[in-house]
């Protein structure tokens, strides 16, 4: 068990597992604590999976039988995506409460669940799983017998043959159970997914109980309470849209041992793209479109205009409620990116009960458009096509979808459809042949004006990610099922307003001026938002920005992406590359060859920025430009591409680090800036391994030290941001970046490895890298393990920060798949800190993959056969490529380092724990660093008790500037500053 990372989780829920450890006696040699005597805990999503997969693999070694796992809470919380990652992760069986439903009534009516099957079910599965067990040293009397208690709680006759249980199936298109399911778990683990996972008849049943609130289910309070006001207390708000909830729901989750608050709403992610047209035809199979069987499906979908609208169609502010069915599901507003043909929608459904519809109603909400929406569809897994049938337009549409906008766009050309195509919703059609149904009684529309309010002076905040991510008990306002984690919920997505460029009123603008396109670009910008967003808001808002730009300024449009190295900024960039189709352009091509030989990336100077601001003029001027390609592994400009700004490619990003520089975000249109990600992360790392050695050092000093240029040359640039987003993602704890690794020392031959990987895609590769493994003295050692270091990877000339604190889980290593470039400088700084090199690892690895899974095979210096693995992001499509290698029981879960360790006599080592010989290597390439990278941080650090007192009162002048800058201080403070500096001179003379 990880107990680093499993303290971490519970000191960001408000808790200390280490005391919890000192206090519970050991109740198994194989582990000195227990997860589920430190419980209950709260905490994020994140933190909840990773906290419940332990738990999980902790019980299941301790304990002789099944393990049951109950994930309950109310609908739209994340229950069934929770349980969805497990499965993925520990590959057990998933039990879906809603297969046991014996009524078509409310989708959470408690009478409508079958508890008494679901119940023999679970007795039934846990009996055969301890008859296993004992059946091979207990007498065949005792067998018979447990046989016999079998066959009195069988759901059936498979049960009685001796085989596993078995689960119905509910069809809620024919409102009937269809058929069963039989329950294998190799794993020894089952978890119980629904609403009433929790309830009294189950929870005897089950080993932990997972609570999950949050989600869209807090989101839909938020929007409703926010279109109603303050006219009804929360409780009563509940009773009305989810009546059930605090009478049969929320006592339940109470007994939860893992509490979790889910702050997802919705996200463009992973967005679904569609393409549609009108259609002649009313049969799918016409089409040259190749899939599974023809699926037909009848919904109902309407549309709820809140109580307190206006009489003009705001399409954003009403609720689409879709009826399949028995099932009723909402999403709030109309969630969906236009860019060019392509409609594109998060996935931002969930489920509700029929009396949710009732309630909303009940409040105020009016029914404002409803039609019929048959579908005929086909898929193939990665794109499907469907035909669907709008009643009140009286047409039939052609809809191509799928999650990758090229493969969308190629099987459409393809088929030879050309549309024309529809990008408006089939809503949007109805209202133009139709028109708004008016209200009864209209309210006064708002004469105030919209320029009124863009004159407000937004003053440039700083943007840091605090490590607490997660609310503590003591501080939720309201009891922790029903209130969300965020202290304030914001149920509508902010909207772009543009200012004067030159003035500060917009008023000041002739009427020419704001309709002439050209003279609006020079005149007019974006004003900026004055709070900052999480990542799935700042995607939407940042897509959100550039088609405002293009609509008022036209093309080409402009984007900078800045903020620390590892924040995220790479990611959010082609993010919104997939969903608006532009290009992106690295600061990293604009290196200057003598400057990276230095490693001294995070220096602006390193940034040709003549050529850089050449090419933005270019491609301001829609000439073609050639944009330099860098080779960082020969440290040279390897050539040039072309670019040329036209209706396909008429939006531009450039993302790095200095991307926000004044001379370089002076020619951009749209500033973004992202902090966060892996950049904190590792600042708290540091933080609690000096905390582990008994030295306190607060998060500003780490980062002075191991980012020395961030504070002073990168951080005044972010605060001036039209967009400020936080990053929060956890490189080591969120489920989303989970890469399933094989691990085996067979000698694998090429053409083996060749065979199982499509040749079309094949892309083949060679690495030599060196692993250096840096530890603080003073912490709670032994063994030199792994997770204790951090690990600094220099290949091609770079060094990089590898994230590895895997989960392994039977023959595979479950790892985050986060590396992220540093600057030498870093590297250094953590030496400053007083974190040595314990251990080195030089490797050469030969990589092949093609886009599904990636085969390395690693030759480790001093190692005599090479090891082999394989890695991807499907557990099944991992496991068949090692099977077809012949490498099933071959595997390992072990570290390089751990390998290398074990593989030395004791003689052999240093007092480090490594070879002899590589002490002294290691000891040459820590002086390179340190020679390399001293420079920047001695200019930076905290502990000045060395310098002269010239540089003291420069440093602090310095900072007083800034703080004058950034318009935060006030005169009391200045005072007290210049007064601390003279009484420090004055000290400083009296001393000398």
């Amino acid at each position: 068990m990880d107990d680093e990372v499993v303290q971490r989780v519970f000191e960001e829920g408000g808790r200390d597992y280490q005391l919890q450890q000192q206090q519970q006696p050991s109740t198994s040699s194989s582990s000195s604590s227990s997860i589920l005597q430190s419980l209950p805990l709260h905490v994020s999503f994140d933190h909840g999976f990773y906290l419940l997969v332990k738990a999980l693999q902790e019980l299941r070694e301790k304990k002789d039988g099944l393990v049951t796992v109950g994930i309950g809470g109310p609908s739209g919380s994340g229950k069934t995506s929770l349980s969805e990652k497990v499965a993925s992760v520990i590959g057990c069986e998933v039990i879906s409460m809603e297969n046991y439903r014996d009524g078509l009534d409310d989708g959470n009516d408690l009478d409508s669940i079958d508890f008494d099957t679901l119940v023999r079910n679970l007795e039934c599965r846990v009996l055969i799983d301890f008859r296993m067990k004992v059946a091979a040293y207990v007498p065949v009397e005792a067998v018979v017998v447990f046989r016999q208690i079998e066959q009195a709680c069988m759901l059936n006759q498979d049960l009685m043959k001796g085989k596993d249980a078995v689960m119905p199936l509910f069809d809620f298109q024919e409102k009937r159970r269809v058929g069963s399911k039989t329950l294998k778990s190799t794993t020894g683990v089952v978890v119980v997914d629904g609403t009433y996972a929790l309830h009294s008849k189950l929870r005897s049943l089950l080993d932990i109980r997972v609570a999950v609130v949050g989600g869209v289910h807090f989101s839909l309070l938020s929007k409703v309470r926010y279109d109603i006001g303050d006219s009804c207390s929360l409780d009563s708000l509940i009773d009305s849209i989810f009546p059930l909830f605090r009478k049969h729901i929320e006592p339940d989750l109470h007994h939860a041992q893992i509490r979790i608050n889910n702050s997802f709403v919705s996200s463009f992610r992973e967005p679904i793209y569609k393409l549609k047209c009108k259609s002649k035809s009313t049969n799918v199979s016409t089409y040259s479109f190749h899939g599974n069987d023809e699926q037909i499906d009848n919904f109902i979908e309407m549309y709820l205009r809140p109580p307190s609208a206006h009489e003009e169609a705001r399409i954003n502010d009403w609720i689409k409620v879709r009826q399949s069915g028995i099932r009723y599901y909402i999403s709030l507003g109309d969630q969906r990116i236009v860019d060019k043909n392509f409609i594109i929608r998060p996935k931002a459904e969930f489920e509700v009960g029929k009396m949710t519809l009732g309630g909303l109603l009940h409040l105020g909400y009016t029914v404002v458009v409803s039609y019929k929406r048959i579908s005929s569809s086909i898929s193939n897994g990665n794109l499907s096509l469907s035909l669907e049938f709008i009643d009140s337009l009286g047409e039939t549409f052609m809809v191509l979808r799928g999650t990758d906008r090229k493969v969308v766009g190629a099987e459409a050309s393809r088929m030879d459809i050309k549309g024309p195509w529809i990008t408006k919703s089939y809503l949007e059609m109805i209202l133009e042949s139709k028109g708004v149904p008016r209200l009864n009684t209209p309210p006064p529309l708002s004469s105030a004006s919209i320029v009124g309010v863009q004159e407000k002076v937004i003053v440039p905040k700083p943007i840091r990610v605090t490590s607490n991510l997660v609310s503590k008990l003591e501080d939720l306002s309201q009891p922790w099922t029903r209130s969300p984690t965020k202290s304030k919920v914001d149920p509508v997505v902010a909207t772009w307003r543009f200012i004067s460029a030159v003035t500060p009123h917009a008023d000041n603008l002739s009427h020419e001026a704001t309709t002439d396109s050209s003279v609006f670009r020079d005149l007019m910008q974006l004003a900026p938002m004055p709070d900052s967003y999480d990542l799935d808001r700042g995607l939407l808002l940042a897509v959100q920005a550039i088609q405002a730009l293009l609509e008022n300024k036209g093309l080409p449009v402009l984007v900078g992406i800045g903020g620390p190295s590892g924040s995220g900024k790479t990611s959010l960039a082609h993010k919104m590359a997939n969903i608006v189709g532009c290009e992106v352009i690295s600061l990293e091509s604009y290196y200057k060859s003598e400057h990276v030989k230095d490693f001294k990336y995070d220096d602006f100077g390193s940034i040709d920025l003549s050529l850089l601001s050449k090419n933005i003029d270019d491609i301001r001027n829609c000439q073609r430009t050639k944009v330099p390609i860098f080779d960082l592994e020969n440290c040279t400009r390897s050539g040039f591409k072309e670019l040329q700004v036209s209706e396909d490619c008429g939006v531009v990003i450039f993302e790095g680090v200095y991307a926000l520089h004044p001379d370089i975000r002076k020619s951009l249109d749209l500033w973004i800036a992202v902090v966060g990600g892996v950049h904190s992360h590792l600042i708290a790392r540091v933080q609690r391994d000096k905390n582990r050695a008994g030295c306190f050092v607060s998060q500003n000093e780490i980062m002075m030290t191991v980012f020395p240029m961030f504070q002073q040359h990168i951080e005044p640039h972010l605060v001036h941001a039209h967009l400020k987003i936080r990053n929060d993602f956890d490189p080591v704890l969120s489920p989303e970046s989970s890469l399933f690794v094989l691990k085996s020392k067979v000698q694998v031959e090429y053409q083996d490895i060749i065979k199982i990987l499509d040749a079309a895609k094949l892309c083949s590769s060679v690495q030599n890298f060196t692993d250096i493994y840096l530890r603080l003295p003073g912490t709670p050692n032994g063994q030199l393990a792994e997770g204790e270091c951090i690990r600094v990877r220099l290949c091609e000339g770079r060094f990089a920060l590898l994230i590895r604190e895997p989960i392994r889980e039977g023959n595979f290593i479950i790892q985050p798949k986060v590396d992220f470039d540093i600057s030498i400088s870093t590297v250094s700084g953590l030496l400053y800190l007083g974190y040595q090199a314990v251990a080195y690892i030089e490797a050469s690895a030969l990589i092949y993959q093609d886009g599904k899974i990636l085969i390395e095979v690693d030759h480790l210096q001093d190692t005599p056969n090479p090891y082999i693995q394989i890695k991807g992001t499907n557990r099944e499509v991992v496991t068949a490529a090692g099977s077809t290698l012949d490498l099933d029981g071959s595997y390992t879960t072990k570290s390089y380092l751990q390998i290398i360790l074990e593989s030395l006599p004791t003689t052999e080592r240093s007092s480090t724990g490594i070879h002899s010989h590589q002490a002294i290597k290691l000891q040459e390439l820590v002086e390179f660093i340190q020679s390399q990278g001293c420079g920047s941080v001695a200019e930076s650090s905290p502990s000045r008790g060395g310098l002269p007192m010239e540089s003291i009162i420069e440093d602090m002048q310095s900072r007083i500037r800034r703080l004058e800058r950034c318009q935060t201080i006030n005169t009391v403070l200045w005072t007290f500053l210049m007064s601390a500096l003279v009484g420090y001179s004055l000290y400083q003379r009296k001393r000398d």
